[in-house]
Order: structure tokens, then sequence, then C-alpha cells
């Protein structure tokens, strides 16, 4: 009568919704400053001012039907050229606007790629910690996902796990850095090791492997660390990118993928590309906001709020006898848990109304995610209910 897998996905939220919702019933309970809520990924620092000064300027200037009908699929071309030539200035790369495909957001961009690349028994490999959502967009597609156990130690590649795992039936590679959940930046030292492995794979059984660099959190990265741009790095990578987190944009689905010329047979690429943004309904990225980032193209993300409240939580953890890798990017703190069992160890964190989410949902258990994207007030007042929960293993 229905589609069971897709009643399994839309009758059962994602551990960190079901946790958000919790969040906002506890606070219509005891009131929002009392719930110390760690669960969402959802930026707090407002959109920059040159965007609303963007949005002003084109509905002012330009002409209504232009801002708000379609576009072609791919995207507005002027927009994926000013897009490109950005791209090349920040990583002497070489693109033009025929190498972007416009999207409405990274989710977007990822679940392209994965129906353009998805043939018959295909495999996608991901590293342990990594974005839930991977797993349903890959099945969606009828490939499946194998993850690759966490290196807890650094949260770097575990490339001994990862030997044991790529195969023939390996379509593509998944990266995610900086990292959601742990905060980790590949190093160039990693990524030289990964691209020799996949190079040498590729080789062996006589097809391309695949990697997809999924990059919103790429501007979000402190003390000067470098991110690598992955296409300089590896012919056949995949890029997908988003303005939600850079720009704090979330709401407005808007973000690309950048398909290289290097990559091999890029024309039937591209369009496979276009073929599976319009099995899966994608007209074109939302025309508005194609204009908004073109416009501010270049300039500055603002994550001084993010380096505040990341050293507040980090410090405050570590004092309070937690363990955790110190994040390089992105807006999370990864710490372990203090019982094997983190389900457990977060459901006993409510009773602090501290609201966190399960490693283990990021297939990393023992673990924990607290979102520092949060009021930097709210931190500071959670840092005494941190050290009673953590005492009552010390008991």
């Amino acid at each position: 009568m229905i589609a069971e897998k897709m009643y399994e996905l839309g009758s059962k939220k994602s551990t960190i919704r079901t946790i958000f919702e919790y969040g906002q019933e506890r606070a219509a309970a005891v009131g929002a400053e009392n719930i110390f809520d760690f669960s969402l990924g959802n930026p707090n620092v407002p959109a920059p001012d040159f965007i609303k000064e963007a949005i002003l300027d084109i509905l002012n200037e330009e002409e209504p039907c232009a801002i708000h009908g379609y576009t072609i699929a791919p995207g507005n071309p002027q927009v994926r050229e000013i897009l490109a030539q950005s791209i090349n200035a920040r990583f002497s790369t070489t693109f033009t606007g025929k190498n972007l495909f416009m999207t409405a957001g990274a989710a977007a961009a990822i679940t392209v790629v994965f129906k353009a690349l998805s043939e018959k028994a295909d495999e996608f490999i991901a590293f342990a910690p990594f974005f839930p959502e991977y797993e349903c967009f890959v099945e969606s597609t009828g490939a499946k996902l194998v993850v690759v156990p966490a290196q807890i130690e650094d949260f770097q590649i575990n490339f001994a796990e990862f030997e044991k795992r790529i195969n023939s039936h390996t379509k593509a590679v998944i990266v995610n850095s900086p990292n959601n959940p742990s905060g980790a930046v590949y190093s160039e030292a990693t990524i030289q090791k990964l691209v020799a492995i996949l190079e040498e794979k590729s080789a062996q059984y006589g097809q391309p492997i695949f990697l997809i660099s999924d990059e919103p959190y790429r501007e979000i990265a402190y003390d000067n660390i470098e991110v690598p741009y992955l296409t300089k790095y590896y012919k056949n990578t995949l890029v997908c990118y988003s303005y939600s987190k850079s720009f704090s944009l979330p709401g407005e689905r808007i973000g690309y993928v950048v398909v290289p010329d290097e990559l091999v047979d890029f024309n039937r690429m591209y369009a496979a590309i276009a073929g599976a943004g319009r099995v899966l309904t994608h007209v074109n990225a939302p025309s508005l906001f194609q204009k908004v980032v073109a416009r501010c193209a270049g300039k500055p993300s603002d994550i001084s709020t993010y380096v505040t409240n990341g050293t507040l939580l980090y410090n405050g953890l570590l004092e309070a006898g937690f363990h955790c890798v110190k994040p390089q990017g992105a807006f999370y703190l990864f710490p372990q848990s203090l019982e094997a069992d983190d389900v457990a160890f977060c459901e006993r964190a409510k009773k602090y109304d501290l609201l966190l989410v399960p490693g283990r949902d990021f297939g990393c258990p023992g673990h924990f995610r607290a979102s520092y994207c949060i009021n930097t007030d709210t931190i500071r007042r959670s840092l005494p209910l941190f050290k009673k929960l953590a005492a009552e293993y010390n008991k």
C-alpha cells in the first residue's frame, strides 16, 4: 500500500531532531532559559549585514520576474561564472561556470551526486564519525553505505580499517572536513595518503573510485589551519558546498556541486548530475539566493562567536573531567561519554536539562556531540551542570 522504507523514515525522526523537540517541550514547562540544548547545528550567528544589503539591492534594482523566475537547471550562468572565479581566486584552480551545478544546499548536492554515481551493487565509504543522513541518502539510491571505524585519538582517517573495506564495489569515498561531529580537519598528509590508496585501487580494479568532499563547514576553521581543497590532490573529486554555515543561511538552501574538467568522462558526469537533479525534482536552486551568494562571493565569514564558544566549552569540559579532542573547525565538540553506553549517558544528562546527542548516531559509540552554535551565556551557565553530571561518575 505504501513504501515501508519511506514510512520508517517519515515516522521515526532523527535522534537530533527528537532531542531538539524534547527541548522545546521542556522549555515550555520550565522556561527556555533553563534548557541547555546542544543538539542542533543551527547557526546562532546572524547572517552578515552584506547578505541583507545584497537582498535589498537585488529586490530594488532587478526585474521581479528575473529574480523569482526559473533559471536553467544547473543554475544562473552568470552566478556560476562568478562563483567559479571566486573559487579560483582562493584555491588557484581553473574552473569556469560550466564546472558548477547549483543546488538547494549541501544535502541536495550530496544526494544528487550519490544518485548520479550509483549503479547496482555499488558501495560508498564514509569515515566515522560521519553525518548520520549519509546512510539514508545512499540507501535511497539502492547503494550501500560502508562505515570505517573512527580513529578516536585524533579523528583522522583509520587507514588500516579503510583498506579492509575498499573493494571492487566501492564507487566513492565521502570525506567531511571540517568534520561534523568531531571538528577535525583532515591534514594534507591524511589527504595525500587517502589519494594514494584511491589511485592504487582505481588502477587495480580498472575503474575510477570517486572522492566526494562534503564541505559545509569549510569556512569555519580555527587558528589559521588550512583545509586542503581536494580537487587539487585527486582528479576524480566532486565538491559539495553550502552557504548554510558560512553565511548563516541554513533555511535558504543554497549551495553547489563542483565537477572538475579533469574528472573522468566530464560530460557524462555533468549530464548524470543534471539527470539526478531532474529525478529528485531539482528544477533549479532558489533563484534569489543564487544572485545573493554571487554578490557576496569571497566575502569573509564571521567565526569569532564560534571561537569564543568552542574555547569556553572545551576548557569547561576538560575542567569537569571529560576527555575531548580539541576541534579544529566546525562548531561541535565530540567528547567521550563518561560511561560506555553513550545513549544512557545522554539520558542521564537530561536530569540537568543538558541535551546532548549520542555518538553512536555518528557511527562512533562512547562519545557524544555538543553543538556550540548557541548563546555564549547558555554555555557559561551550563558548565556547573556538566561538573555535577561528571561528579555522579566519580562517586
